[in-house]
């Protein structure tokens, strides 16, 4: 159910993780949320960064905010966007010693960036039957959402990411454990949502991989489209579900997949029970903004990236326009949303330039705004009468 931009047009955002203050070098190191919110030290550097997140948002003038993903820990290519929910599920295990299957030539060739990636990823083995264990989502969500006003979005890998990278030794096939791994998040994310969450973000369902290329995999397009649709269930009842989409961040690398764009899954993720459906589009100039518009229903809001997360050079306000002007042409600004194209990571880029391509994402916005007789969002980062040179 829309709520937080049932009103709101050309609604801004980023997709979740910001890169991390020098000064955090705490991890959770496996240890359940709150156990490590005991520790002194933890608790400072974490909600101290919680706060530089919120306010470099908001100081950009951001409408819905996220915590930066900063419950994951500064590891080698993001591992812990996967690996924070196996540490804590029950009937997980401790990682083997071989890494999580190959997926790309580059990935099985030693001195490729990738290749160092995978050497990081080494899978938990499931060995018990599956429960949500110490997530801990709500307590995450209600840390940050407590330093603002503003709505804090929550995001977290899909379930059907998760049992892609993990190494079934106790359910009789792939499907039972995708479909065990649905309804332990389920139950998470709907005492996230009692919790008051607002918007829960589901990240990277495999549809938009696999579409095209599924025939004769044990999980095709159908299983993984029932997973996702019972991973949340219930949901939209109590809040704003988003699914987010795009072309992968490992150490700011494109992952490399069979499929290259989304055309060929659009029916599939127009079918998924969300409100909001996000697509990477900076990356590629919007290439596909003409199949989104015609194929994704007009009972769902689109969120496009204005700005791209694998890349050092920030946008110029006016590229970011005219990637708003291109969307606009197919899909109505009531149900336009903007955001970056994935999240600016842990490693990839500096607070520099993230700051700056949320300040950039911005400005595009306001040019767009004003074209449309939309109201304006405040960006202090921009204000002039607080420039150190006048």
């Amino acid at each position: 159910m829309l709520k937080v931009t049932k009103h709101r047009p050309l609604a801004t955002t980023i997709t979740g993780s910001l890169p991390r203050p020098s000064w955090y070098v705490s991890n959770l190191a496996g240890r359940r949320f709150s156990m490590a919110m005991a520790d002194l030290v933890f608790r400072e550097q974490y909600t101290d960064a919680l706060a530089v997140h919120v306010v470099d948002q908001t100081r950009a003038g951001i409408d819905i905010l996220t915590d930066g993903d900063a419950r994951f820990d500064m590891d080698v290519g993001g591992r812990s966007w996967f690996s924070y929910a196996a540490e804590r599920m029950e009937g997980l295990e401790d990682p083997g010693l071989r890494p999580q299957p190959w997926t790309s030539p580059r990935e099985r060739t030693p001195g490729d960036i990738l290749h160092e990636v995978m050497e990081a990823r080494l899978p938990f083995y499931v060995r018990g039957p599956v429960g949500r264990g110490g997530l801990e989502y709500a307590r995450v969500w209600k840390t940050a959402q407590r330093m603002t006003t503003r709505p804090v979005k929550f995001g977290t890998c899909s379930g059907q990411l998760l049992e892609a990278v993990v190494l079934n030794q106790h359910y009789a096939s792939r499907r039972e454990l995708l479909f065990a791994i649905a309804d332990s998040f389920n139950q998470e994310l709907h005492d996230l949502a009692d919790a008051g969450c607002p918007i829960i973000q589901i990240e990277e369902p495999l549809l938009h991989y696999v579409a095209g290329v599924d025939e004769g995999a044990e999980l095709t397009t159908e299983v993984y489209l029932d997973a996702f649709n019972r991973e949340v269930a219930g949901l939209r009842s109590k809040a704003e579900v988003w699914v987010h989409t795009c072309w992968g961040n490992p150490a700011a690398q494109r992952v490399e997949v069979a499929t290259s764009g989304y055309e060929a899954s659009l029916e599939l993720l127009d079918r998924l029970d969300v409100d909001v459906i996000t697509f990477e589009a900076a990356s590629d100039g919007g290439a596909a903004l003409p199949a989104i518009g015609k194929f994704i229903s007009k009972d769902k809001k689109v969120c496009v990236g204005g700005v791209h997360h694998r890349s050092l050079e920030v946008e110029t306000p006016e590229q970011v326009a005219a990637i708003i002007r291109k969307a606009l042409r197919f899909i109505e600004p009531e149900r336009l949303i903007l955001s970056s194209d994935c999240g600016f990571g842990r490693q990839g880029m500096s607070r520099m330039h993230a700051f700056h391509k949320m300040v950039s994402l911005v400005r595009g916005a306001n040019l767009v705004r004003r074209e449309l007789g939309l109201e304006e969002a405040p960006c202090l980062a921009a204000e002039p009468r607080y420039s150190l040179l006048v």
